[in-house]
């Protein structure tokens, strides 16, 4: 039996994680959680699966959840040293990483350290960080198991293959809401049209960031690192139907694919049982029911900001840390109505164009990128008032 901690546990992906514990109850025990505000949700996680500690974000909704959860037996913690002792609990195996943005890194990066099996659902961490979460991951004889579904397939189809004969790895985005709204209605989309998602329910962040496509760029720089590719060997393509996860092409003209139903129960499934594979939670995949597989090349002027993440893939050091941050405040101030839904690029590339570049040595150095590019998407969106 593999022992679980979950960072993010009331999220879209701690509950699928939940989810599968609950079906594979034989094969894992949740030990610890960490959630965000969501009290009422956390309650009935603790009521069910018993962990020995939680974690909530302040300090007054842990007091107040303490209060509300009486005398059962669980220690209650607060804030981001909480988490962090959520993801280095010393009875944990196996540690979710699925804490939204740069939140996530320190306590994903306290798993690493604490030589947990990390299962990765936190790209923004392997983004900003991913030299030195492989060094620490190195060092500290940590495992990282992805579970963003595109990386987990391309994971499987690496799992026998020697790198070097690898050429390229294509990762699949579905194109989201708007991929055949014309172009020029772009600017006038709404919140609530740009979180309708044709194939996903995830949160309202990696949502906005599907539509924009930054999802995938992201994941390009977090494939970068997490299979040591070059950045010239990573690819995207667009791919309605959400079936194929990952291409590989080896040097030989062979194309490795990972298949699988619409459903991130698989890949979560897949990080927690690894190496092992355990009967299938949901229905098998049915391609004669799907009968069609379409692809389609990315359109740069329907999805402007995958240049601006393909220039961070390419030149790299201080980048990926100021698209991310640069990013994840386009996207607060679209859902807080702040900004139209095409000017998520036009703000974020305002910023990236003027960030001086330098080196980042450690998580002081991110800590402070990701700083400074927020102050700088403060003043760039107050000056629009």
């Amino acid at each position: 039996m593999k022992n679980i901690a979950i960072l993010g546990s009331t999220g879209t992906i701690g509950r699928n994680t939940l989810d599968v514990v609950r079906r594979l109850n034989q094969s894992f025990r949740v030990v610890a959680l960490a959630a965000g505000s969501n009290r009422r949700l956390l309650e009935e996680q603790v009521r069910t699966f018993r962990p020995a500690i939680v974690s909530l974000e302040r300090k007054e909704d842990a007091v107040e959840f303490r209060n509300r959860i009486g005398n059962v037996p669980v220690r209650v913690t607060w804030g981001l040293e909480g988490a962090e002792e959520i993801g280095s609990f010393r009875d944990a195996d196996v540690v979710v990483s699925a804490i939204t943005g740069i939140s996530g890194l320190r306590p994903t990066l306290a798993a690493v350290r604490a030589g947990k099996t990390v299962a990765l659902a936190n790209k923004e961490s392997m983004v900003v960080a991913g030299p030195i979460l492989r060094q620490e991951a190195r060092l500290n004889r940590s495992r990282i198991i992805p579970v963003d579904s595109e990386h987990s397939g391309v994971f499987q189809c690496l799992a026998k293959e020697r790198r070097r004969d690898v050429r390229t790895v294509t990762l699949t985005a579905s194109g989201g809401p708007f991929f055949r709204t014309p172009k020029n209605k772009l600017n006038t989309r709404t919140v609530a049209e740009a979180l309708a998602h044709p194939r996903w329910k995830m949160g309202k962040k990696v949502t906005i960031d599907s539509a924009t496509l930054m999802n995938k760029g992201l994941e390009l720089i977090e494939a970068r690192w997490l299979f040591n590719l070059d950045p010239d060997q990573l690819r995207i393509l667009i791919h309605p139907q959400s079936i194929v996860h990952a291409l590989v092409e080896m040097r030989d003209g062979s194309v490795l694919g990972q298949l699988s139903p619409t459903d991130m129960r698989i890949p979560i499934q897949y990080a927690l049982t690894y190496p092992e594979r355990k009967e299938a939670v949901l229905p098998p995949l049915d391609l004669g029911e799907v009968r069609a597989l379409e692809f389609f090349p990315v359109d740069e002027t329907r999805y402007p900001l995958i240049r601006l993440a393909y220039q961070a893939l390419a030149e790299g050091d201080s980048l990926p840390v100021a698209l991310n941050a640069a990013n994840e405040a386009a996207v607060a101030a679209f859902l807080a109505g702040k900004i139209g839904f095409t000017e998520i690029h036009g703000t974020i590339r305002k910023v990236m164009d003027g960030h001086r570049k330098t080196k980042v040595h450690a998580l002081g150095d991110i800590l402070e990128v990701d700083r400074e590019t927020k102050e700088q998407m403060f003043q760039t969106l107050q000056q629009r008032y």
